[in-house]
């Protein structure tokens, strides 16, 4: 700013707005939105006076709020409001300014509510130092803007019409400058000169340099526009040479390609429709362009249909007694499966149409789901392929994407028949109960057409686009919870349940099975490696617990690698493992069975649990005091088990008197019943019994046997109701040393599928109600007095 051509003329204090990215000048008129609190606090404080504000822009258009000084320009517009438009239930306003004077800001007042400052009104020039020299400079803006306007679509005719009659050089520099594109910062320059005709001169020179942009700009697009065309000349050319080379019969590659594909088609003896939709697909290709991206996706489905067998498929092994071999040879025990296994190849023996079977293995982790799947595919002489579905979200991972996609390819079942290269494979889905789903579709509804008997003979990939009969794929599936499988699809699944190993089905698998093959895999024999049946239970009992035999193994193969390094390093030639003689391989024992088979307790009891591990020992602690009847539970227990605690509480304060009971005990006892490992989460009816009896031995002073265990759900009434896991639970008690297990009455027929070695060695009592119950499980004879 040039000192020399201002003269001060007053000094005035005013509100002021921070502008962000607009400026405005004198004699112009501007519209803008007032959002922050601060400037519409200055708003109102404006019209409450004189309705004069001062105008500045912020160095910094992005910044939220002025933090002093530095953050605005010097120079600003004092201006005049002339409208303010507020909308209902909105903030903000939106505002209408005519610029009167330029202003200096001297130093900024107070900044709340809102921004006040000391504002010096500067003085122009009002008239140029030679009219000659500025007619001359406003006739040059008018051949700017005249240029400006034919490269920009600027509409001259309003622009010139209020300037055209103009002698004031400042005038016609401020109006041109309000009314068409410049930078903020370069309309902040024309702001602050204050000398007229350098202000005009400097307008132009900014006109100058937008019509050197707008010649950049236009080059540009010409150059872009005559490669577009250059390119589509040699498309045309190209496509011209083609028809040239064919009328000639000099025919190129790019049409022996659709040749060969007819070829293909022809020898893969294909169905009737997927012949006629790949012809039709190779006639889009001979008539696509020279390297058009269709091209390319074209050949890409032609590829994969072509290495889709659509009718190659493998002859089974219909042997009945060579695959019962097989599976036993790969299995101990697993019967069910194996007849079911057996039961099929029978059916396809007598009937060789019959279609193929769906069956789902439900069992916890580790009991062979997977490797049996894979033995029956290797005993029938099928291909096998194996998709895991565990955390799969994606619709199209099943289905696949339209080929229209870049990069589209078929579904996983589509790709392992693919893969098989087979159409009647045993085809294992791994984990099915851990589908997800989400805003990309819900893959468990893309199967339901794949694993319906009815429907999957003309199954659809969203690629392929043509129906494949999936009606001979032998389907296997795996999963370890079917609360989690939708019911729909569960219903289109034989379902196959597999149950825990007992202790001695693990010994058999880890003799036959399991040792042999670890022993194999790190290079040991059976002279260099033995351990005998005493060993292998100790490590079943005390270093594994589980539902199948994964864990098992790896306690094994740790064996196994310490053996290998053992005698790589010379410290011994062998290893023979003998009961107690784990602790210098493996450490010391993990678990150890905490049920104490001994005298007669108070308020001690002994339940079962099914885990997914398999069954556990789950003691219920009762302790009575005197107090004013509080009930409290402990061991971190779910809200079905603190049901239960309560339903049997109910249960003795109706029947006190009965049991021997004090009938005022809810009044003067406090009752703490608490479940032994608290870190472990604890749930489920079955507890209902273990608590009852606990809360009758507590409070009645009647000692428990500790021989016994029991599981079962109670009503208020005192019924017995059935439970799940019984095979699990009995096997916990055996393990646990147990001589008595009580049952509910209804479980009794579940007795069948317990293991004979379990039920050989355990008394079972079957209860209806909580008097055998009791009955079984107090001594009464040995009665204490505990009040």
């Amino acid at each position: 700013m040039d000192t020399e051509a201002t003269t001060v003329s007053r000094y005035q204090t005013l509100p002021l707005i921070p502008l962000r990215g607009i400026s405005v000048f004198p004699g112009m008129r501007l519209i803008f939105d007032v959002e922050r609190a601060e400037s519409l606090a200055a708003l109102d404080a404006a019209m409450e006076a004189d309705q004069v504000l001062f105008l500045v822009a912020q160095r910094d258009p992005a910044a939220e709020a002025v933090t002093g000084a530095d953050s605005l320009y010097k120079v600003g517009t004092v201006c005049r409001v002339h409208q303010v438009l507020r909308v209902p239930d909105e903030e903000g306003a939106k505002v209408m300014v005519e610029g009167t004077e330029r202003g200096y800001l001297a130093r900024l007042g107070p900044m709340k509510p809102y921004i006040t400052a000391q504002v010096e009104l500067l003085q122009t020039e009002t008239s140029p130092r030679t009219a000659v020299k500025a007619e001359a400079l406003i006739r040059q803006c008018y051949g700017l803007l005249e240029k400006y306007a034919q490269g920009s679509g600027l509409d001259l005719e309003d622009l010139m019409r209020d300037i055209l009659g103009s002698s004031d050089a400042g005038y016609v520099a401020d109006y041109v400058t309000q009314n068409i594109y410049m930078r903020a910062d370069q309309k902040q320059l024309v702001l602050e000169e204050l000398r007229p005709m350098r202000r005009l001169a400097l307008v132009n020179r900014l006109i100058r340099w937008e019509l050197d942009i707008l010649d950049v700009e236009q080059s540009i697009h010409e150059e872009a526009a005559k490669r577009m065309k250059r390119v589509q000349r040699e498309m045309f050319l190209r496509e011209q040479l083609r028809t040239i080379q064919a009328e000639l019969g000099e025919e190129d590659g790019y049409t022996d390609d659709t040749e060969e594909y007819r070829a293909a088609v022809a020898r893969a003896k294909l169905p009737r429709e997927v012949e006629a939709k790949l012809n039709k697909e190779i006639g889009r290709l001979a008539k696509q362009p020279f390297g058009s991206a269709e091209s390319a996706v074209i050949r890409t489905y032609l590829d994969i249909c072509l290495e889709i067998p659509w009718e190659r498929s493998t002859q089974d092994n219909l042997d009945i007694d060579a695959v019962r071999q097989a599976l036993d040879a790969d299995h101990f025990g697993l019967e069910k499966i194996k007849e079911r296994v057996l039961e099929y190849l029978a059916v396809r023996r007598l009937t060789p149409d019959q279609k193929g079977s769906i069956l789902c293995f439900l069992g916890p982790p580790g009991t062979g789901k997977t490797s049996i799947a894979l033995s029956i595919a290797r005993a029938m002489g099928r291909k096998l392929c194996r998709i895991s579905l565990g955390g799969i979200h994606d619709e199209a991972e099943i289905r696949g994407h339209r080929k229209t996609y870049v990069g589209a390819m078929p579904g996983r079942i589509m790709a392992g028949i693919q893969q098989a290269g087979s159409r009647n494979p045993v085809m294992v889905l791994d984990e099915i109960d851990k589908l997800g789903s989400d805003y990309r579709g819900d893959p468990s509804a893309a199967l339901l057409e794949a694993l319906d008997p009815e429907q999957n003979s003309q199954f659809r990939d969203h690629f392929l686009e043509l129906p494949f009969d999936l009606s001979e794929v032998f389907f296997i599936t795996t999963a370890n919870n079917a609360d989690t499988i939708p019911p729909a699809l569960l219903d289109r699944m034989e379902v196959i349940e597999f149950a825990s190993y007992t202790d001695e089905e693990k010994l058999a698998i880890a003799r036959d099975h399991l040792l042999p093959k670890q022993r194999k895999k790190h290079g040991l024999n059976g002279n260099q490696l033995r351990i005998n049946d005493g060993a292998l239970r100790e490590m079943i009992a005390q270093y594994t617990r589980e539902s199948g035999v994964r864990r098992l193994e790896q306690q094994i193969a740790a064996v196994c690698r310490k053996t290998a390094a053992g005698i790589v390093e010379g410290r011994f030639r062998s290893k023979y493992l003998r009961a107690g003689s784990l602790e210098e391989l493996l450490g010391p024992a993990k678990y150890k069975d905490t049920a104490s088979v001994g005298e007669a307790k108070v308020g001690l009891v002994h339940g079962l649990a099914w885990t997914s591990a398999g069954g556990e020992m789950l003691d219920a602690e009762v302790g009575v005091m005197d107090g004013s009847g509080k009930l409290e539970l402990t061991g971190n227990l779910g809200d079905v088990m603190k049901e239960s605690a309560h339903a049997a509480l109910t249960y003795i304060r109706a029947h006190a008197a009965e049991l021997g009971i004090d009938p005022d005990f809810y009044k003067t006892k406090d009752i703490h019943i608490h479940f032994p490992e608290g870190a472990v989460p604890k749930d489920g009816p079955s507890a209902g019994v273990t608590i009852c009896t606990g809360l009758v031995s507590a409070l009645g002073g009647i000692p428990v046997r500790q021989d016994v265990a029991m599981t079962g759900e109670i009503t208020l009434r005192g019924r017995v109701l059935p439970i799940g896991g019984l095979r699990e639970k009995t096997m916990a008690a055996l393990r646990a040393g147990i001589h008595t297990v009580i049952i509910p009455a209804e479980n009794e027929p579940d007795l069948r599928d317990i293991d004979q070695t379990v039920r050989s060695a355990l008394n079972f009592v079957t209860a209806d109600t909580v008097e055998p119950v009791l009955q079984a499980a107090l001594c009464r004879e040995e009665q204490h007095d505990t009040h």
